[in-house]
């Protein structure tokens, strides 16, 4: 955590700034927590997906660990993370085919 005097001269990326400001098409993480219904109430949610980000940013390729490690600050009272592990599981190259994923829930 900073406070915001603390940021004064830095470059700070909010969920918003995610998307492209052009076509307004979402990054990959945004796109993979709809895709995997990663989210609920939507309280965590933005939390969540940059703490996401900043680890693929530093790591492309995190093991399962490291995703839980990254996301240890973030707390969702939905119980919803096993979507969200799913979504990063995706990013990471470990991810369950889409089609797969919903045809086994069906």
């Amino acid at each position: 955590m900073l406070l915001t005097a603390d940021c004064e001269g830095a470059h700070i990326t909010t969920l918003e700034g995610l998307a492209d400001p052009e076509t307004g098409e979402l990054n990959p993480v945004q796109q993979a927590f709809l895709d995997y219904n990663a989210f609920q109430c939507g309280f965590c949610t933005p939390g969540i997906i940059m703490s996401t980000q900043a680890l693929l940013n530093k790591n492309p390729r995190p093991t399962q660990e490291e995703v839980r490690d990254a996301l240890s600050g973030n707390y969702c009272r939905c119980i919803s993370h096993y979507h969200v592990f799913e979504a990063i599981d995706s990013l990471a190259g470990r991810g369950v085919d889409l089609d797969e994923k919903w045809r086994n829930r069906r």
